[in-house]
C-alpha cells in the first residue's frame, strides 16, 4: 500500500549529528505522482518547529495504516515547488520498497552488535548481542554477572548501517528470560519497556538491512 494525499508522513533526516538524526518530524502529503510526493514543510513532532530541508537530504519515512501498522521506506529530497505555500518534493517509493511493521510482529535478526548495559548504579558492562529486533534484544554475558529475570536495564546499542554510518539506539528494558549455554555463558533476553519511536525505527532499519544482506548470500 502506497501513502495517500492528505496522509501524515513521519520523517527523520539522515545526519552525521546523532542528535539531529534522532529528531522526528511530520508533514502532510499535498500531492502524489508516480515519481514524487509533494509535502508541506515538515514540523517537529514534539515542538512544532519548522524543519528546513535541502535537495539531496536522505530521509527515513513512515506512514500509519489501519491496525497500527507502520509502513517504512527510504527516500531523498528531489527539490521544491512554489505554489500558494512552498512544497517539498521527495522521491516516491514503489510498493515493493515499503516495509510493513506491526508492533506485535517485529522482525528479529541474528546479529553480533556491541551493547552497553547498565544494570544498576554499581554495575555497568559491555556485551555482544545474539539477535536484535524492534521488540527486544538478546545478548551474551558471563555467568558471573548477577542478573535475574525481572531486572531492569538501561542499554545503548551500536548499529553499523550499510551506508557506512554508525548509529546508536538507547532504551530501557526488562530481562524476561535467561538461558545457560553449554559453555557456561548466559543468553539474556530483554524486552523493551521504554524506547523512543525514533530509536526503535533505527533498530528496525538495521534489521531490514541485515535481512537483505543475509538473503543476498
Amino acid at each position: 500500500m502506497l501513502p495517500k494525499v492528505n496522509q501524515i508522513l513521519y520523517l527523520q533526516v539522515n545526519s552525521i549529528d546523532p542528535e539531529e538524526a534522532m529528531q522526528e518530524y511530520k508533514s502532510r502529503i499535498a500531492d502524489m505522482t508516480p515519481n514524487y510526493i509533494s509535502l508541506e514543510v515538515p514540523i517537529h513532532a514534539t515542538t512544532g518547529k519548522l524543519k528546513r530541508l535541502y535537495a539531496g537530504d536522505q530521509i527515513n519515512a513512515y506512514f500509519m495504516t489501519e491496525g497500527g501498522v507502520k509502513n517504512y521506506f527510504n527516500t531523498v529530497v528531489l527539490g521544491f515547488k512554489e505554489e500558494v505555500i512552498r512544497l517539498i518534493l521527495i522521491k516516491a517509493p514503489v510498493e515493493e520498497q515499503i516495509t510493513k511493521v506491526q508492533r506485535r510482529n517485529f522482525l528479529r535478526v541474528p546479529a553480533e552488535l556491541e551493547l552497553a548495559v547498565k544494570l544498576n548504579d554499581q554495575l555497568m558492562f559491555t556485551a555482544f548481542t545474539d539477535d536484535v529486533g524492534g521488540g527486544g534484544v538478546s545478548f551474551l554475558c558471563d555467568s558471573r554477572v548477577p542478573v535475574k529475570r525481572g531486572d531492569m536495564v538501561d542499554c545503548w546499542l551500536l548499529l553499523p548501517l550499510r551506508n557506512g554510518q554508525i548509529e546508536h539506539a538507547g532504551f530501557k528494558g526488562e530481562i524476561v528470560r535467561i538461558k545457560t549455554l553449554e559453555n557456561g555463558k548466559l543468553i539474556i533476553m530483554v524486552q523493551y519497556t521504554e524506547i523512543a519511536d525514533s530509536e526503535r525505527q533505527r533498530i528496525i532499519r538495521y534489521c531490514f538491512e541485515r535481512q537483505l544482506d543475509v538473503r543476498k548470500r
